[in-house]
């Protein structure tokens, strides 16, 4: 069956199914619409579970098994010279995908979303943030969760949010690195998963890797617990200025409950700025 679609430019879509990619052209005739066949892509090892749009120009797949492809939009090929997720003087067989994990229960890319300059990805209960123009993964968190993430968003100011089987809502903040010189920087994904061991030539390429490179760590800001079950999905909304109360977010779970979340921050300031303009309605007397 088809696990997942997007919309493409030129009026054609791109179904995921099982491990290949399917693009459709939709066509329009005086009798209808038509849709027709035009490409198949069987570049992944596995069923493909996650497809997102980074910009009209680009578009990114993950499958069961960990794999990672950046493909172009507009002629459906793998933009392999543009994203290296690793030192391919590691690897002389590496093909133009990444994999994630070797272990078989943490490989899995469920959900995948992007801002057009990073793309951020779930992997088990692992979170990476793969930053499109420096081309390699700038962040990671190994234990996001307890549990499988299944859905994320970003949110401003650097935040993302995520949601897991475990049953918790977690929002992480992207924060620039200083690197120290003797903290050794790895030179690509594998690398730093420790996947095999590295040559004297991939030891002066880190080295060389250190110099240039800006790491980023993601900081944990914000636990929202409130389910019993795995949140299987979040809207985030914004300020929606419901009430003047509700930062606007809202999350589904297999506990069939779904919640409407406040942000504390906001609330206690609110709470403030009310305090103090009854106080001067008053005259500083007592409120009534």
């Amino acid at each position: 069956g088809i696990n997942a679609l997007l919309e493409l430019p030129k009026n054609c879509v791109v179904a995921a199914v099982g491990r290949e990619l399917i693009i459709f052209r939709l066509i329009e005739r005086p009798e209808g619409w038509n849709v027709l066949e035009v490409k198949r892509l069987d570049d992944h090892q596995d069923n493909i579970l996650s497809l997102v749009s980074v910009n009209d120009l680009t578009f990114v797949t993950g499958s069961h098994v960990g794999e990672l492809i950046v493909w172009d939009a507009l002629d459906w090929t793998k933009q392999a010279s543009e994203c290296n997720f690793w030192d391919t003087s590691l690897h002389n067989d590496a093909q133009p995908e990444i994999k994630l994990s070797q272990s078989p229960n943490e490989t899995s890319v469920q959900h995948l979303t992007s801002d057009e300059e990073c793309v951020f990805t779930a992997v088990g209960k692992c979170i990476y943030v793969y930053n499109l123009q420096m081309k390699h993964v700038i962040a990671y968190q190994k234990t996001a969760h307890d549990s499988s993430v299944l859905h994320i968003a970003k949110l401003p100011n650097r935040q993302l949010m995520f949601c897991s089987e475990d049953g918790s809502v977690r929002i992480w903040e992207l924060w620039k690195k200083e690197q120290l010189p003797a903290e050794p920087v790895p030179t690509g994904f594998f690398s730093m998963w420790g996947f095999g061991r590295a040559s004297k030539q991939a030891n002066q390429a880190a080295k060389k890797t250190q110099e240039n490179i800006t790491m980023y760590f993601l900081e944990l800001v914000g636990d929202l617990i409130g389910h019993s079950s795995a949140v299987q999905m979040f809207l985030y909304f914004g300020d929606l200025g419901l009430a003047t109360c509700y930062l606007g977010l809202t999350t589904c779970s297999a506990d069939h409950l779904i919640i409407l979340w406040k942000d504390g921050k906001r609330e206690s300031r609110l709470h403030s700025v009310t305090l103090f303009q009854k106080l001067a309605q008053n005259g500083g007397s007592q409120i009534k």
